[in-house]
């Protein structure tokens, strides 16, 4: 049989029936990275001696009647995890000789429940791009067409996903670093609630690994199905042991529904700020058929949806404020002038992004207040509709453009060009509140490329979507291996 492209749930099932062992599994795995990633460069750093010394354990382990949720199957961590031994980068040439010296908690509850972890997954340059590239590893390139990205920032997992590397992986998101390489790479993600999953360890190269309540960034599960979404999350939710986890258990409510024709459906496929591609929205208009002909309540408008203009602004300043409050003094000051220099009626997202890199408390401050009132208005849409389906990014995987200054790229939607950074509005409709999303592949678009779209849920129902998706891969099918 071939075991590269199986689930991780039918290879748990194989493995505890003794059709397979782990070791089989891990050499597997490993022959397939070495024959086919040196086109693709999606494991950048593998272990595979302690992968093979972990399967032998597993194996081991299983002979001694032990059974856990991924015991002896192989996997991939996204480079910005630390694991001890092995180099934590984030892709900066500065750190390249920088090893943590403990497992992140993330994959300490991988190696717990018994994964074998092949090896780390590459990434942008301190993980700010949607490509995934830097000086220390190279490009890697989406499966699908070598000559356009897998996305990014966990794009290298994607990438792996998709190549057969592995059966799972985990990421992280902030601006669509996991749901945009799913919807580039044709697999599935799960961006969890704000706060559902301890991210301890997924720290920047030197910084400690203490535990911390991030604002907008989320570790998650990666695979090539729905249920092991549900699988690895399973194995990932809960507070940190050393915060929350001391006085917390996690117990998370079960789905709404578990039949399709329960559902009710918010649709969108059009954003104030930027346009929806064609394939994009052929791929948001299939699952909605899929929804209706399911029996499922579908409607394209609510005025409960809270303003989508306004959402982007406040996520574009929150999130631009996060990735520049560790810039350099001299750099950071450079920046209050040409923010300074802004038309006061100057209401374009560029503007947002510069003024929200020198945002001050008092201001941000205002701009979280304005998100709780955000919090509210999805509550009470929540109460009407059980998930809302709409983009991920406005196109398909583009192709590699490694222009060093971000606001001079451009993307192409239907022939026409719009900022680069325009595109990560889609990705804000769920993070800025701290919505779960779920990212289902959803068709392919006329030149072949995988095309996906999000499933937003109610904040804390993660099962919810989750759910939703495993009812959808039925009803439009599901990952694809690439040609």
């Amino acid at each position: 049989m071939e075991w590269n492209f199986q689930t991780a749930e039918k290879l748990a099932a194989s493995l505890r029936a003794g059709e397979v062992t782990s070791t089989e599994l891990t050499d597997d795995a490993i022959a397939r990275i070495e024959r086919d990633d040196k086109a693709i460069n999606a494991v950048c750093v593998p272990d595979f001696d302690r992968a093979r010394a972990a399967a032998r354990a597993a194996d081991q382990a299983r002979a001694r009647g032990e059974d856990r949720p991924l015991l002896g199957i192989p996997v991939t961590v996204k480079e910005s995890y630390n694991i001890a031994g092995l180099p934590t980068t984030w892709g900066m040439p500065l750190h390249r000789n920088y090893m943590p010296a403990e497992d992140a908690v993330q994959v300490s509850r991988l190696k717990a429940a018994g994964a074998v972890v092949l090896g780390k997954t590459n990434v942008p340059l301190g993980l700010q791009d949607v490509q995934s590239f830097n000086e220390i590893y190279g490009t890697t390139h989406n499966p699908w067409d070598h000559g356009r990205t897998p996305g990014g920032s966990s794009g290298g997992s994607a990438a792996a996903l998709a190549s057969g590397f592995g059966a799972l992986s985990i990421g992280s998101d902030i601006a669509g670093s996991l749901r945009t390489p799913a919807h580039f790479c044709g697999v599935y993600v799960h961006k969890p609630t704000l706060g559902l999953a301890a991210t301890r360890g997924m720290v920047p190269p030197h910084a400690p690994a203490l535990p911390a309540d991030l604002d907008l960034a989320v570790v998650g599960p990666m695979a090539r199905t729905a249920r092991d979404l549900t699988l690895l999350l399973d194995v990932m939710a809960g507070p940190d042991p050393l915060t929350l986890g001391v006085a917390h258990d996690l117990t998370l409510p079960p789905a709404r529904h578990e039949r399709l024709c329960d559902f009710r459906v918010l649709v969108l496929d059009q954003h104030p700020f930027i346009p929806t591609g064609s394939a994009v929205r052929a791929g948001v208009n299939r699952v909605a058929a899929a929804l209706a002909d399911g029996g499922a309540r579908v409607e394209r408008h609510s005025p409960l949806l809270p303003d989508p203009a306004e959402a982007a602004m406040l996520y574009t300043r929150l999130l631009f404020a996060n990735s520049a409050a560790r810039f350099p003094v001299e750099a950071y000051e450079q920046l209050r002038t040409l923010a300074a220099g802004l038309s006061a009626d100057d209401r374009s997202l560029d503007a947002a992004r510069l003024r929200g890199m020198v945002v001050s408390h008092r201001d941000w401050i205002e701009a979280n207040s304005r998100r709780d009132l955000h919090r509210h208005g999805w509550r009470q849409l929540f109460a009407e509709f059980d998930a809302v389906v709409c983009p991920i990014t406005p196109t398909p995987a583009f192709p590699h453009d490694h222009n060093p200054d971000l606001r001079a790229r451009r993307i192409d939607i239907d022939g026409v060009e719009y900022p680069y950074l325009d595109q990560l509005v889609w990705a804000g409709v769920a993070t800025m509140p701290g919505l779960p999303a779920t990212a289902i592949p959803a068709g392919r678009s006329p030149e072949g490329l995988p095309v996906g779209v999000q499933l937003i849920g109610p904040m804390f129902e993660d099962r919810t979507p989750l759910r939703l998706a495993e009812l959808l891969e039925q009803e439009i099918g599901g990952f694809q291996a690439p040609k």
